[in-house]
């Protein structure tokens, strides 16, 4: 199968694409910069090549070559507006919109999407909302596509050897003697990224996952507090973690945000976290994965930090 992966070079992104790879697939990778993709050019069955896929005619372009899109793009920072910002609306609601439209004009009938757990049009932030409404555009394009099967993925957080998840929290205990956390009792799900791959992979051709939406989280829950203990622990570094009030927290993230570069944490982070990021179901039999644990895999790639 020809598989256009939008968003390929990202974290997940370069996981799904080796498993397509490994799976037989024919892999095509777009990206803005040629430079950002070139790990991924080991791989025998990829092309990589420079485009803007925020372009109508481009999108047309490149599904023209294919049999299935993938996309993967997702950013957890905009400027601010109402219901959410314009960069979480270009990003988070008229791409989808238009690679659904694309699919639609060019016949290409397999859209696999990935969304956020706990997305939600009335959710508490921006984020959340963004993701929700970009889940809506999609299913409104493939109405009117009734050959076409598209199947959404709701992630919780994300971990692995390259993640911005527990490496941020190991590196904060590396300068800091004492953590301070706001939202510290909000509890996670961390799903590990191969398996998010393998969802994702095993579910490409697999009907019975057309036109569904699945939550994907991992074994056990962890307050926010915890995760940040284990993660000091694990790179050799153990802090102590002091909960903040939630003034101080959304203080602390107005702060961060005036700060050049991606922040650490955002006000609409912590907005997010209003509510819990877990699954009320377990992993869906269909997908054909058993989630792996944070402590089999997170503990090895922190430990390497210190070395």
């Amino acid at each position: 199968m020809r598989v256009l992966v939008i968003g390929g070079t990202g974290f997940i992104g370069q996981h799904v694409v080796a498993r397509l790879v490994k799976a037989g697939h024919v892999v095509h990778v777009p990206t803005r910069r040629y430079s950002k993709g070139r790990d991924l050019l080991v791989f025998p069955t990829l092309t990589l090549f420079e485009a803007d896929v925020h372009q109508d005619a481009v999108l047309e372009r490149l599904l023209r070559q294919v049999d299935a899109v993938i996309n993967l793009v997702g950013i957890l920072h905009s400027k601010p507006g109402k219901p959410y910002g314009p960069d979480f609306r270009r990003v988070h609601i008229e791409l989808p919109r238009r690679i659904a439209a694309a699919c639609r004009k060019t016949g290409v009938s397999r859209l696999l999407h990935v969304s956020a757990l706990r997305a939600d049009p009335q959710g508490p932030s921006a984020y959340l909302r963004s993701k929700a409404d970009g889940e809506a555009a999609i299913k409104a394009e493939f109405a009117s596509f009734p050959e076409g099967n598209y199947t959404i993925f709701r992630p919780s957080v994300v971990f692995g050897r390259e993640d911005n998840f527990m490496n941020l929290f190991a590196k904060l205990a590396r300068w800091m003697p004492v953590i301070p956390l706001a939202a510290a009792q909000s509890r996670l799900q961390p799903v590990y990224v191969r398996d998010v791959a393998k969802v994702m992979v095993n579910s490409l051709q697999n009907s019975t996952t057309y036109q569904k939406t699945y939550s994907v989280a991992g074994v056990a829950q962890y307050s926010l507090a915890d995760l940040v203990r284990l993660a000091s622990q694990w790179a050799g570094t153990p802090r102590p973690v002091v909960p903040m009030p939630n003034f101080i927290g959304y203080l602390q993230a107005f702060f961060f945000e005036l700060l050049p570069g991606e922040p650490i944490m955002s006000r609409d982070n912590l907005n997010s976290l209003q509510v819990d990021n877990v699954s009320d179901e377990p992993m869906a039999p269909e997908l054909g994965v058993v989630p792996t644990p944070l402590e089999s895999v997170a503990p090895t790639y922190l430990r390497k930090r210190r070395a």
